[in-house]
């Protein structure tokens, strides 16, 4: 994929960009069983209380319900029916038609063609878009929709241009080199599907203007040392100012950079054989 530029008709067009969607395609008609509304909570808990700020509005969206196992189509190979744009995320996909009649869709990896056919099975081809256990795929492979444990959905590397590289296999586990520089382990058994996620270039796309944003369902961001002192622990001060502390706090006084927020009830760092890049 591209980067597209418009002619600079406005100050916002001018720094602007987005993605070509010109070779996807497009007029397709999704079976209503592949649809689904989602809902907006504004960044508020189910008490009503904001727990993620500066979260709200934006356009309504029907989202696309992905597969991220594919448990259930074991050995059964499926058509690539088409290659589109989702609204809601970051990442193209691809509508499968399996050979029992029943349509699907997916994560379309980097280089998948309409027409190809793919398949998930224990062991196959290791070709993008074919989803296979870990231990059978190559070292040095590219790999995404990783299941973190045997047997559950894909979680790991599903965004636009995302992959993890498989290093190693030894004893009974696989170590990835995960998008962020973390090296990690994971179960031999698990599934994961071949390639790079699609729409690589996304990452380079300017939003170019606070109307763009706003539409994508985010609202203004304040900095701190721009407030008062009551209102922020940054704030105050004539001109242009440091925060004047050893360390940023949040609008509460509490530490903003270092804090431990893991679970250790529920941590993973057993996992973890290097931390990620910092």
């Amino acid at each position: 994929m591209a980067i597209k530029v418009y002619k600079p008709t406005s100050n916002g067009r001018r720094i602007s960009s987005v993605t070509d969607y010109s070779i996807l395609d497009k007029n397709v008609k999704t079976p209503k069983s592949l649809i689904m509304s989602k809902g907006k909570s504004g960044g508020r808990n189910f008490s009503g209380k904001i727990t993620v700020r500066h979260r709200g509005g934006g356009y309504k969206k029907l989202v696309k319900i992905v597969d991220y196992s594919r448990a259930d189509k074991m050995g059964i190979p499926a058509k690539v029916l088409t290659v589109e744009y989702a609204s809601g995320r970051s990442a193209f996909l691809s509508m499968v038609s399996y050979k029992d009649g029943e349509k699907r869709f997916i994560i379309a990896p980097h280089g998948l063609k309409v027409g190809q056919t793919i398949i998930m099975d224990e062991k196959t081809e290791p070709q993008p878009g074919n989803r296979m256990m870990i231990k059978h795929i190559p070292v040095g492979t590219f790999i995404h929709d990783i299941e973190l444990e045997a047997g559950k959905k894909g979680t790991v590397a599903r965004s636009a241009g995302s992959y993890a590289i498989l290093q190693t296999i030894e004893g009974g586990y696989a170590l990835l080199k995960m998008p962020s520089g973390e090296i990690r382990k994971v179960s031999e058994k698990s599934f994961a599907t071949i390639g790079q996620v699609s729409n690589v270039d996304w990452e380079n796309v300017r939003i170019g203007k606070a109307g763009r944003s706003r539409k994508m369902g985010w609202r203004p961001t304040t900095r701190g040392k721009a407030m008062n002192p009551v209102d922020h622990p940054h704030g105050g001060g004539e001109g242009h100012n440091p925060i004047g502390m050893k360390y940023p706090k949040t609008p509460w006084g509490k530490h903003a950079l270092g804090v431990k927020t893991r679970d250790k009830k529920k941590s993973t760092s057993k996992f973890i054989v290097k931390r990620r890049v910092k």
